[in-house]
């Protein structure tokens, strides 16, 4: 493919492969190849697949963890502030910190905290993108039914277009072709 033909920005390289054993090889090539920014498409999970791919352990489930914590300490501070400090007010000879009664709202808070933290440290970790190159590909429709691709980013800093193209068919890549971002005034013409 020549710079001739191309018409828009490259922004990455999309290989498609046979099966789920061929995609976890490919990944493991990829990943000690150099690559950095890359990623695997299938239709399920695969097991293995973020070993292969040289992922570390994601840190959502410390926000999570933090967020409940968070909003339960809150929630416990709250009504140990309304109850003994702020408003005493005693009710059937009770102490004016019965955490027992507190319970409830803690849980709830707790919750609410934790949920509002695997939304958001989710949406903030992944970096979230709604549009990515890879829709613009003939090929990648099959990536939900029966297909499994690799795609790597032209941001990767070991990226060179040639190379990569050669690198995805040594590894087994099928239907290997160049990702371009179209710009909106080409797509119209």
């Amino acid at each position: 493919m020549s710079d001739a033909t191309v018409k828009g920005k490259i922004v990455g390289a999309l290989a498609r492969f046979d099966d789920p054993a061929k995609l976890l090889t490919a990944a493991e090539h990829v990943r000690d190849a150099g690559y950095r920014d890359f990623d695997c498409h299938s239709p399920f999970p695969i097991h293995g697949m973020d070993d292969a791919m040289g992922e570390k352990r994601s840190m959502l489930p410390w926000i999570v963890a933090g967020m409940a914590f968070f909003g339960g300490g809150g929630a416990l501070l709250m009504q140990w502030w309304m109850s003994a400090v702020d408003y005493q007010l005693v009710i059937a000879g009770k102490p004016f910190f019965s955490y027992q009664a507190f319970f409830p709202v803690t849980f709830g808070l707790a919750i609410l905290f934790a949920a509002f933290g695997a939304v958001f440290g989710m949406i903030g970790l992944i970096k979230q993108r709604f549009h990515h190159p890879v829709f613009n590909s003939d090929n990648f429709g099959r990536f939900s039914d029966d297909a499994f691709f690799v795609s790597i980013e032209a941001t990767d800093p070991n990226f060179d277009k040639e190379k990569v193209l050669d690198f995805l068919k040594t590894i087994g890549g099928l239907e290997v072709e160049l990702l371009i971002e179209q710009n909106e005034e080409l797509a119209v013409a």
